[in-house]
């Protein structure tokens, strides 16, 4: 590509391409959600309800696990996983600093303790090594997320999990239809949270579900959070919770006019997987001899699916800063952001020795355990931080010359460096 001049320096922006419409819902899709809402059948409690019955097997069996429960939303999910396991106060949930909050929002209205380990810099996945050393009486579970649709290594990490006695949740919500070690994403924990929202890879307006092989965590799960709907179902065990059915509960279940969505969507998840994953093969092919960012690199039985494209940023080979070159990059028309902004463990309401902000429902539970996030050391997830660039990746169909022109925004990006470097330090400040 022959240089030109960048946008930031008051060329003419190359243009980035339009993704797709995300999400998309068939003809059939809305005549089905239009039905729902004329018959009134807005409210459904459980399996019976036509809709969540549907939306509930679809699922299960698309993700080869024997139980689904739907949920409001994604956190709703993996609150679902703790109840279900019976993770609750006091315990420790090993996970990651390298997330969306909800993966530990989750945790902390349980009253159980998020207790971070360090990740690898070139994912900003849980790294397995890191978990042994940071297991105590206390460790009752390890949750790991699946940040970016990258799978986890869960071979190590349930290895460990079946070594130590411990539970293992998974963290699906961007990942739907990863694989890991030839297997789907949410068929290695005793639990496993996906989000459903618009942005998500099944995509509805607001949704979630979880799934487990083990039906004990399905109706504990539905016990705390599914009012007394889940009691009527065929095989709820009377024998064993009856007594224990109120509305003592979470209000975490799903409209059928979403479940109806799900059950649609998930229809059409593989194709689309497949042509977003086809869009990145293009996009890296088209990014060779790029320097200025990197990709990660995956076990050859492992194969992400494209929520959000990650990227690794080299400060020392471009010579700018990072933020530089996100205002390059976006003023040629493709947007690039930092999806997560510090360590969890760093944020202000963890820190219950000093926090005098709003109350929050966890800080007594933090107290009690005597823990300390101001110590935590993730050097690791630092540098992911540091490097890391994402960019939203609703490029479902798919498509050469997309593809080629998205890799000429970088390429004009890394041809004009010199330049950048020198506008950089006439705007220093």
């Amino acid at each position: 590509m022959a240089s030109s001049k960048l946008a930031l320096l008051g060329g003419e922006p190359l243009g980035a391409p339009s993704a797709d419409t995300h999400p998309s819902f068939s003809p059939h899709t809305l005549d089905r959600v239009v039905e729902v809402i004329k018959s009134g059948r807005t409210v459904g409690l459980n399996k019976t309800t036509p809709e969540i019955g549907e939306a509930e097997a679809a699922i299960a069996e698309w993700q080869g696990v024997k139980h689904c429960l739907l949920a409001s939303s994604g956190h709703a999910a993996l609150h679902d996983c703790l109840m279900g396991l019976e993770v609750s106060w006091g315990d420790e949930v090993i996970t990651t600093p390298f997330t969306w909050g909800a993966s530990i929002s989750c945790i902390l209205h349980n009253n159980a303790i998020p207790v971070f380990v360090d990740v690898c810099p070139d994912t900003g996945l849980l790294d397995p090594a890191k978990i042994e050393a940071a297991i105590t009486p206390r460790t009752r579970a390890i949750l790991a997320v699946h940040i970016f649709g990258q799978a986890t290594n869960m071979t190590a990490i349930r290895e460990i999990a079946d070594r130590r006695g411990l539970v293992v949740i998974e963290d699906g919500s961007q990942a739907h239809g990863a694989i890991h070690a030839g297997r789907k994403v949410g068929t290695f924990g005793d639990a496993a949270g996906f989000s459903c929202m618009g942005g998500k890879l099944l995509a509805t307006a607001e949704a979630g579900y979880m799934v487990t092989p083990h039906a004990d965590v399905y109706y504990k799960a539905a016990l705390c959070t599914q009012h007394m709907g889940r009691s009527l179902e065929p095989d709820y065990p009377h024998e064993k919770y009856d007594r224990y059915v109120d509305s003592l509960v979470y209000t975490y279940r799903l409209s059928p006019v979403f479940a109806v969505m799900l059950a649609e969507q998930v229809r059409k998840l593989d194709r689309e997987n497949l042509g977003r994953r086809q869009n990145v093969k293009l996009f890296r092919e088209r990014m060779s001899g790029v320097r200025i960012v990197s990709f990660p690199a995956y076990a050859p039985d492992d194969d992400p699916v494209y929520h959000m494209l990650t990227m690794n940023f080299d400060a020392d080979y471009a010579g700018i800063r990072k933020s530089t070159f996100f205002a390059a990059v976006g003023a040629e028309g493709a947007g690039c952001f930092q999806y997560i902004p510090s360590p969890i463990p760093t944020w202000p309401r963890f820190h219950w020795q000093t926090y005098d902000g709003p109350k929050v429902m966890w800080t007594e539970a933090l107290r009690q355990s005597g823990i300390d996030y101001r110590a935590v050391a993730v050097p690791n997830c630092e540098r992911k931080i540091a490097r890391s660039v994402e960019m939203g990746w609703n490029y479902v169909e798919p498509s050469e010359e997309k593809m080629s022109r998205l890799a000429s925004v970088f390429q004009k990006v890394e041809e004009n460096l010199p330049a950048l470097r020198d506008w950089e330090r006439a705007n220093a400040r």
